[in-house]
C-alpha cells in the first residue's frame, strides 16, 4: 500500500505539535520557585515552611521564600498577583493577605478572585485570651462584664482591619456587648501588652500565645475554630458557647489567575506527598506551634476563602458602623 510521503510528514508535525505542551507540563519547574510571604518573618513563614520546604524533593526544584512585608500583606500579595501566570510565583498566607485586605482596603489593586487557588497548607487559629491571674476564667465573664461595663474593656489584635480585630467585631456583636479595641503591630506586641497589664483581653494568632500559655502566664478562654484544637483540647470553641462565629485559620499557597491548571496541579500533588511521606515529620514541627496539617485542594481551599469573605465582609461592615 503506498502512503503518500506528504502525508507523512504533515501526520509527523500534528504529532509533535500536539506532543509540545505534554513535555512542557512534565518539565515543571525547571528552576527554582519563589513564594512570597506577606509579612515579616515569625509567623506566615512558619506555618508554612514545614511542607513547603519539602515539597521541592517531589519537585526538584527548591522553593524560596522571599518576604514582601506591607499593608497588612498588601504589599506581598499585589506582587504575586501581578506576576507571571506560570507557577514560579506563588504566596502564602491566611485569609489576612488574600481576603481582608482587599475588602478593608479598596485602594488595592487586586481581589481574591485574582489569584488560582494551589493548595491548602496548614490550619492555625486565634483565640481569646486573658493574664492568667486575671478576673476572666471563662468567656462568660468577660461578656458578663462588657455588659455592666459597655467599652471599659479593651481588647488588643495584631491590627486594625486585620483578621484579629474583624473576629473581636464579629464576636462582641454576636454577644451584644461592646469592646474597646487597641491595635498593634502583630499578635506578638499584643501578647506583650496584655502580659503587662496594658489591655485586657487579646484576640491572638494561636502561635505566639502558646508558649505564655503553656508557662501560665496567659489563660485561654476560647477559639476561634469549628472544632476544638488539637493543640488545646479543653478550650472551647466560639461557637461552642453559643455564638456565632467559627473561622479556621487555614494557611495556604495562592498562583496568579490564569495560572495552567497542570502547573496547579504539580505543586498541589507535591503537597501532598509530603503529607503522605512525611507526615509524621510535619505534624510534630507544626504542633510545637500550636498548628496542625490541613492540605485541601485547589477546589476545596477555593471554596474556604469564599466563605471566608462572606464572614470577614461582615466584619467590615461591623467596623465601619
Amino acid at each position: 500500500m503506498h502512503i503518500p510521503l506528504k502525508g507523512v510528514i504533515a501526520s509527523c508535525v500534528l504529532g509533535v505539535v500536539l506532543a509540545a505542551p505534554s513535555h512542557a507540563q512534565q518539565t515543571f519547574p525547571t528552576r527554582p520557585l519563589q513564594l512570597v510571604i506577606p509579612f515579616a518573618p515569625g509567623d506566615t513563614d512558619q506555618m508554612l515552611r514545614p511542607i513547603t520546604e519539602k515539597m521541592g524533593q517531589y519537585l526538584g526544584q527548591p522553593i524560596v521564600m522571599s518576604y514582601k512585608p506591607g499593608a497588612g500583606g498588601g504589599i506581598g500579595a499585589a506582587f504575586t498577583a501581578g506576576a507571571a501566570p506560570d507557577g514560579y510565583t506563588v504566596v502564602g498566607s491566611s485569609p489576612g493577605a488574600l481576603v481582608v485586605v482587599p475588602l478593608a482596603n479598596k485602594d488595592v489593586k487586586y481581589t481574591t478572585d485574582s489569584f488560582a487557588p494551589v493548595a491548602a497548607i496548614s490550619l492555625g487559629g486565634m483565640m481569646i485570651v486573658a493574664q492568667a491571674k486575671s478576673k476572666y476564667q471563662t468567656l462568660s465573664d468577660v461578656v458578663a462584664d462588657a455588659k455592666a461595663r459597655p467599652d471599659a474593656i479593651s481588647y488588643g489584635t495584631s491590627g486594625a482591619m486585620g483578621i484579629s480585630h474583624l473576629l473581636g467585631e464579629i464576636f462582641a456583636s454576636e454577644a451584644k456587648i461592646k469592646l474597646r479595641h487597641i491595635p498593634f503591630q502583630g499578635s506578638t506586641p499584643a501578647v506583650t501588652a496584655l502580659l503587662g497589664g496594658h489591655t485586657d483581653i487579646a484576640v491572638s494568632a494561636v502561635g505566639p500565645a502558646q508558649a505564655h500559655i503553656l508557662a501560665g502566664g496567659l489563660r485561654p478562654l476560647a477559639v476561634f475554630s469549628d472544632k476544638r484544637m488539637r493543640a488545646f483540647p479543653d478550650v472551647p470553641t466560639v461557637r461552642e458557647l453559643g455564638y456565632d462565629v467559627g473561622s479556621p485559620t487555614i494557611y495556604g499557597l495562592m498562583a496568579p489567575k490564569d495560572t495552567p491548571p497542570q502547573v496547579i496541579d504539580t505543586l498541589y500533588q507535591a503537597a501532598r506527598k509530603v503529607v503522605a511521606e512525611q507526615g509524621t515529620e510535619v505534624e510534630k514541627t507544626l504542633a510545637g506551634i500550636g498548628a496542625e496539617v490541613s492540605v485541601l485542594g485547589p477546589k476545596e481551599y477555593g471554596e474556604y476563602l469564599q466563605r471566608q469573605r462572606a464572614l470577614f465582609a461582615r466584619g467590615v461592615s461591623l467596623v465601619r458602623e
